[in-house]
C-alpha cells in the first residue's frame, strides 16, 4: 500500500479539505496532515478500524456523487461512536491501493487466535512509540519515567531504575529493541498468576499434563473430554516447540490460556449458536432499536442510515422506520414533529438490504459468528399458505425472512381464509405520546372503491393502503386493553407497544399476567416521550416480565445498553435469546416480585474474588501524569430480590497492576434471568467516581474458576489487554 497519499478528505458537499494519509512502519497507525500547514492533524490505529467500504456508501459520499465517481471514494469505519472517515482518491487505482491494503490489515488480527503474546507485542510497540519523544528508536531512563506515567504506573524512582538497568543488557544508558521487551516483561510479571501455576506444578517450572488436567478439574470445573482439552490447550497455547513436544505447559503458556478466549469468564459454547431456534417468536428475547435512525437526541438529532448499519451490526434485530411525507411524493424518514433531520425511506430500505443479515464480527470476549436471518429469501415475510397455516410462527420458520410491524385491515385468519364479515378494531390504543404519533404514521390515502362495508373498515381503508396492509402479517399492530381482554379477543399474530411507565404500572400489580401474556403474544416496550435526550430506561424489569422487544436509544452508552449487550452477546449474537421454560408457560405462576414462585431449585450462592487488574486505561481527557485508583463494582441485575452490588477497596495510584485479592458474595434467587455486571471505576472521595471499564453476562454464560475478564469500553468496544482476573464459584 502506498505510503504518503494526497486525498480528500470530505465531511459535507461544501466541505472537503486536501489531506496527505501516510501508513506508519509499524504498519498499525495511520496519519494525516494538512497539505497547507504540513502539521500532522490526526492519527488513528488499524485496530480501532472496523471496515472499510467502497463507493458512496455514506450520506456524505452520496452527497457529492455526481462530483466523484463511486470508483474513487471509500469509507474508513471506526468501532464505538467516533464518526466516519469519508475519503476520495485522486484515482481509482489509488483508492483500490488504500481499501485493499486496509481490508488486509484489518483481516489479519481476525484471521488468527487474539493471542496474550500478540495483544502484547502491539502493546509494547505503541507504548515504545509515545514515550520515544526524540523518536531515535531508543528509550533513556527519563523517557522510560514518563512511559510508566502515560501506563497508569506510579512506580518507585529506585525500583524503576532497578528494572531499567536490569534490561539494558548492552550498559548503553538506553534500552532498545528487545532490551525494552525485557523490562516490559519485568514490568508485567503476574505474582497472583505465578502462585497458581506453582500451586500445582510439582517443579515449578513447567506443569506436566497430569498436572494441567488436575488443575482444570478441580479449578476450571471441566468435567468431560478433559485430557483432550489439555492436549489442545498445550498445542495452542504453549510458545516452546520443545515443551509442546514434551506435552507440558511453561509458566508463560499457562499465562497465555488465562488470558485467552477459553480462559475468559465467558463460556466458549454460548459464544456460537447453542439454544433452541425452533420455538414461536414470543419466546424469544428480542434485541430491539427505538428510533433508530437518531444517532444523537430525539428533538433536534441528526437522523442518519448509519443508525441502522450501527444497530444491525451490534445484533440489532427489530428497527424502527418512521415514514412521513416527502417533497414529490417521496416517503422521508424521520422523527415527526420534531426538528430532526430527515433521510429518504429509499435510502433506509436500501441500507437494511445491503446490511440486514451481515454476519457479525464480534470483538474478544463479545460472541461469535451465528444464527440470523438471510437475504436469499424473498424478504418480506409474504407466503400466507393455506387456511391452516400457523398463526404462531416459529422463528426457524421466520428464517430468511423481514417482518412488518404496523397497523392492518382486518385479521390474519381473513388474509389466510378470505374476506371475512368482522371488521378491524380500529380505535386507537392508550399509549401517550407515541400512540398519537403512530396514528399519524404512513398513513397513505387511497380513494374508495367499491360498496361500503361498515363505517370502521371504511376508516380504515380510508386511512390505510391495502397494499402497505397487505405486508402486515405476523405483527399486526393492536391497541392493549388489559390482559382478560387481550386473552379473549386478541389473537398471538398481534402485537400491542407499552410505554416504559405503563409497562412498570402493570408489573406492579400484574406481574403474573404479564408473564403469562408474553407466553403467547408479542409485546413492545418504548421509551417515554420525556427522554427527549435519548436516554435509556433499565430493560431488566421489562425481561423479568417477558416482554420480547423492549426498544432502547442504542446511540446512548451506558448501563441500559451494557444490560443489552450482555444477554445478546450469547447465542452467536444473533439478536435472539430463548426465555427460560417458566416464562414460556401460558400457565405459570411465576411472578418476579415473589421469587418463591419459581419452579424449580431454591437460590444458588455466587461467590467472586476479586484478585486483580491488568493495564487498565486511563481516565478520558484526564490530566497529563494522572494515575487511576481502581476499584471493582460487581452489579445483580435481576428480579427485585436479586437486585444487588458490591465493590472492593480503591487502590491508589495504580491502573497498571493493582491488587484487590477480595471476595463478594451474592444470593440469586431466579438466576436465569441475572445479568452480572462488572464496573471499572476511578475513585474520587470528591466528585462522582469515573467509568474506566466494564463487562456485562448473562448468569448462564458464566464459566466457574480462575477467570479474565476482557473490559470493553462506554461504547462496548473491546480494550486489549485491560482486563480482571477472578475466581468465581457457584454453590447451591
Amino acid at each position: 500500500m502506498q505510503q504518503g497519499t494526497l486525498m480528500r478528505k470530505v465531511k459535507s458537499k461544501s466541505w472537503k479539505k486536501q489531506r496527505y494519509f501516510k501508513l506508519q512502519e509499524d504498519c498499525m497507525t495511520i496519519w494525516y496532515q494538512s497539505k497547507r500547514t504540513g502539521k500532522t492533524e490526526s492519527a488513528f490505529s488499524i485496530s480501532d478500524v472496523e471496515t472499510v467500504r467502497e463507493g458512496h456508501q455514506s450520506e456524505v459520499l452520496q452527497s457529492v456523487a455526481e462530483e466523484f465517481p463511486p470508483e474513487r471514494c471509500f469509507t474508513i469505519v471506526f468501532y464505538g461512536r467516533r464518526g466516519n472517515l469519508d475519503l476520495i482518491a485522486g484515482s481509482a487505482e489509488e483508492a483500490q491501493c488504500w481499501v485493499q491494503g486496509l481490508h488486509q490489515l484489518i483481516e489479519y488480527p481476525r484471521s488468527f487466535p487474539l493471542t496474550f503474546a500478540l495483544v502484547s507485542c502491539t502493546w509494547v510497540r505503541d507504548w515504545f512509540q509515545k514515550a520515544d519523544k526524540n523518536k531515535d528508536g531508543r528509550m533513556n531512563f527519563k523517557e522510560v519515567q514518563r512511559l510508566l506515567k502515560m501506563m497508569n504506573v506510579d512506580m518507585n524512582e529506585d525500583h524503576a531504575l532497578r528494572l531499567f538497568q536490569d534490561a539494558d543488557k548492552s550498559e548503553s544508558g538506553t534500552l532498545e529493541g528487545e532490551e525494552f521487551v525485557l523490562f516490559y516483561k519485568a514490568l508485567t510479571q503476574r505474582e497472583e498468576v505465578l502462585s497458581l501455576f506453582q500451586e500445582y506444578s510439582e517443579d515449578g517450572k513447567k506443569l506436566t499434563l497430569l498436572e494441567l488436567v488436575d488443575f482444570l478439574r478441580e479449578e476450571q470445573l471441566e468435567d468431560e473430554g478433559t485430557e483432550e482439552l489439555a492436549m489442545e490447550l498445550i498445542d495452542k497455547y504453549e510458545p516452546s516447540e520443545t515443551a509442546r513436544a514434551r506435552h507440558v505447559l511453561s509458566a508463560d503458556g499457562f499465562l497465555m490460556y488465562l488470558c485467552s478466549l477459553e480462559g475468559s469468564i465467558f463460556n466458549p459454547h454460548h459464544r456460537v449458536l447453542w439454544q433452541d431456534m425452533s420455538q414461536p417468536l414470543c419466546h424469544y428475547f428480542i434485541s430491539s432499536s427505538h428510533n433508530t435512525y437518531l444517532i444523537e437526541d430525539q428533538i433536534r438529532g441528526h437522523s442518519s442510515i448509519e443508525g441502522y448499519i450501527r444497530a444491525l451490526k451490534r445484533g440489532c434485530r427489530c428497527l424502527e422506520v418512521d415514514c412521513w411525507d416527502g417533497p414529490n411524493g417521496e416517503p422521508m424518514v424521520y422523527h415527526g414533529h420534531t426538528f430532526t433531520s430527515k433521510i429518504p425511506f429509499r435510502e433506509v430500505v436500501s441500507t437494511l438490504g445491503k446490511y440486514a443479515f451481515k454476519v457479525r464480527h464480534p470483538s474478544p470476549g463479545a460472541g461469535g459468528q451465528g444464527w440470523s436471518l438471510d437475504p436469499r429469501g424473498q424478504g418480506l415475510w409474504r407466503h400466507l399458505g393455506s387456511s391452516g397455516a400457523s398463526l404462531s410462527p416459529t422463528l426457524q420458520e421466520l428464517k430468511h425472512k423481514i417482518l412488518l410491524k404496523g397497523k392492518k385491515i382486518g385479521r390474519l385468519e381473513d388474509t389466510l381464509d378470505g374476506p371475512g364479515d368482522e371488521g378491524p378494531d380500529v380505535s386507537d390504543d392508550d399509549n401517550g405520546a407515541e400512540a398519537e404519533e403512530e396514528r399519524r404514521r404512513a398513513k397513505v390515502r387511497i380513494p374508495s372503491h367499491g360498496t361500503q362495508r361498515d363505517s370502521a373498515l371504511q376508516k380504515e381503508k380510508e386511512t390505510l393502503a391495502q397494499t402497505l396492509s397487505d405486508c402486515v402479517i405476523y405483527c399486526k399492530n393492536v391497541p392493549f386493553r388489559g390482559f382478560q381482554e387481550a386473552c379473549s379477543h386478541s389473537r398471538p399474530s398481534e402485537i400491542s407497544s407499552l410505554s416504559e411507565a405503563k409497562a412498570r404500572k402493570l408489573i406492579r400489580d400484574e406481574g403474573n399476567e404479564f408473564v403469562r401474556h408474553n407466553a403467547w403474544q408479542l409485546t413492545r416496550i418504548y421509551p417515554s416521550g420525556m427522554r427527549t435526550d435519548s436516554s435509556n430506561y433499565s430493560p431488566q424489569e421489562m425481561w423479568n416480565v417477558g416482554c420480547q422487544i423492549v426498544a432502547l436509544n442504542f446511540q446512548t452508552a451506558g448501563m441500559e445498553m451494557d444490560l443489552c449487550d450482555g444477554l445478546f452477546s450469547q447465542n452467536g449474537c444473533c439478536g435472539y435469546v430463548l426465555k427460560p421454560p417458566f416464562m414460556r408457560d401460558k400457565e405459570t405462576l411465576f411472578n418476579p416480585s415473589d421469587p418463591s414462585s419459581r419452579e424449580g431449585l431454591g437460590p444458588i450462592t455466587l461467590t467472586i474474588q476479586v484478585i486483580s487488574g491488568q493495564q487498565l486505561p486511563k481516565v478520558a481527557n484526564s490530566k497529563e501524569g494522572a494515575i487511576i485508583d481502581p476499584l471493582v463494582r460487581v452489579e445483580i441485575h435481576g428480579v427485585p430480590a436479586d437486585q444487588a452490588h458490591q465493590e472492593t477497596k480503591y487502590i491508589e495510584n495504580n491502573g497498571f497492576n493493582p491488587r484487590w485479592d477480595e471476595t463478594l458474595q451474592f444470593q440469586l434467587h431466579v438466576p436465569e434471568l441475572a445479568l452480572i455486571r462488572f464496573v471499572v471505576e476511578d475513585y474520587d472521595k470528591t466528585s462522582r467516581n469515573d467509568f474506566v471499564g466494564q463487562f456485562t453476562l448473562a448468569f448462564a454464560n458464566i464459566k466457574p474458576g480462575y477467570r479474565h475478564i476482557h473490559l470493553l469500553s462506554k461504547d462496548g468496544t473491546s480494550m486489549p489487554p485491560s482486563s480482571l482476573f477472578v475466581h468465581i464459584r457457584i454453590t447451591e
